[in-house]
């Protein structure tokens, strides 16, 4: 007989099994984000507000249109590997064919774009030497054959070797007293060190990429599932960069620097829910095959962790946004204060977005990703374009904050999801943790 118990039960092989995994994907993430955090500090104090700015616009415009390469098939292609993992040679050369495909749509959509915003040669430049690496992001794929398999160790440690070695080269460069075109080659050289670790790892657990094979119904099952999440991907993309390109372009390059740098330390936790939720994805695919109540309750404590997360950073930076700012980059980004300050709290939005798309995907609802991303979208462009020529960079934070939450929240519109966003009210008010509170509060006076 199973046991379908709502209650975690800490010490099960499956609990240990899903904790090691989500360990080792938060090692990999802690890692990159101090790399990025102390590197980063060097870099904008070295390049200034100006220089900092046309690179963050550059690295902006290029991760605009690289959701496309991606082709939506991150988590579908971790659902399907669950599945039939006795189909991974079909499933993964299907899958990385269509991102080759996307890779040279992301190249063609960058193309165009500077074209048509005509970009300075300089700039140009920049954006092309970025988007160049996209085309090695199609190796990926193997990322998502090790967290079907819950072997986030591997991914792990090519990610984190290829930070360290992209981190130290980024040092040597300020050193070096080098121009922005190097560190632009750094970006693009990332997912050229990623892309080899994979291959290589991949072959050392005696797998071999030469077995993957495409087959057209395979692909077309894919594409089918994932093109509605290539439409919000691309959503997010732009809707996540919107307000660097228009800071720069009505403001300048100088205040784009201001609001990048508040918007690296703010973005710098979001792989907070991308790790755990890409660890437990699996967990809430056999869960809803297990039991309905499971798999709710399975969601509703995702969700309570997230926001009790997302809140306990974003109070303490709320609080001390100007000492922060000041003793990483100096009194002369004070300006980043505000932004950091506004900025942080899209991150509860962010947080339970992330999983609420795990919901969205195994109940193969992808049509309402994309409509409220398209929501997202929708409202940013809209309050950037509004609230800019008011308020400057803070204005295009408070448009950020605006539209991620109200994208997040766009689910509660259609009928078979509106539930998942009464559950992540619930997650942002507490109420699970003061009931538990109250639970253990009443339970210490009755035994007294």
């Amino acid at each position: 007989m199973q046991n379908n118990s709502t209650r975690i039960n800490f010490g099960s092989e499956s609990f240990r099994k899903y904790f090691k995994n989500t360990s080792w994907m938060f090692a990999e993430r802690i890692i990159k984000l101090l790399l990025s955090f102390v590197v980063g500090i060097f870099l904008v104090r070295y390049l200034g507000a100006e220089k900092f700015g046309t690179l963050s616009y550059a690295v902006s415009v290029a991760l605009m249109f690289a959701s496309i390469a991606a082709f939506g098939l991150d988590s579908i292609l971790v659902r399907e590997l669950v599945k039939t993992p006795e189909n991974k040679g079909e499933i993964l050369g299907s899958a990385f064919f269509l991102r080759i495909i996307g890779a040279l749509l992301v190249i063609a959509a960058t193309f165009a774009f500077v074209t048509l915003n005509k970009e300075s040669e300089e700039t140009a430049f920049l954006i092309y030497i970025i988007t160049i690496g996209t085309i090695f992001q199609s190796f990926h794929v193997i990322d998502y054959w090790f967290q079907s398999r819950v072997q986030a160790k591997f991914s792990a440690t090519v990610q984190s070797s290829s930070s360290i070695i992209s981190s130290l080269l980024r040092l040597l460069l300020i050193v070096l007293a080098a121009g922005l075109g190097w560190f632009a080659f750094i970006q693009a050289l990332e997912p050229v060190l990623i892309a080899a670790g994979f291959v290589l790892v991949f072959t050392l657990q005696k797998e071999n990429i030469l077995k993957w094979r495409f087959k057209k119904d395979v692909a077309l099952k894919l594409f089918q599932d994932s093109w509605p999440l290539i439409l919000a991907s691309l959503a997010i993309s732009i809707y996540i960069r919107i307000g660097q390109v228009f800071i720069q372009n009505m403001l300048g390059a100088e205040q784009n620097g201001y609001y990048a740098t508040a918007v690296r330390l703010c973005e710098a936790w979001y792989f907070v829910p991308m790790a755990i939720s890409s660890s437990l994805f699996p967990a809430i695919v056999s869960a809803k095959q297990m039991s309905e109540e499971l798999y709710r309750s399975r969601m509703q404590k995702l969700y309570d962790l997230l926001a009790f997360i997302s809140i306990a950073i974003a109070v303490p930076v709320t609080i001390f946004s100007e000492e922060i700012i000041t003793i990483l980059f100096g009194a002369k980004f004070l300006p980043a204060a505000p932004v950091l300050t506004i900025y942080i709290w899209a991150g509860t939005g962010t947080f339970l977005g992330v999983a609420s798309s795990n919901y969205l995907i195994n109940e193969n609802l992808t049509k309402i990703s994309f409509l409220r991303t398209l929501i997202g979208l929708v409202l940013n462009v809209g309050l950037n374009l509004l609230l800019i020529p008011i308020w400057g960079i803070k204005g295009s934070a408070l448009a950020t904050l605006i539209s991620y939450t109200g994208s997040t929240f766009g689910l509660a519109l259609h009928r078979p999801s509106a539930h998942q966003a009464v559950m992540m009210l619930k997650s942002i008010f507490l109420f699970h943790a003061f009931k538990l509170v109250k639970e253990k509060w009443h339970s210490l006076f009755q035994n007294k």
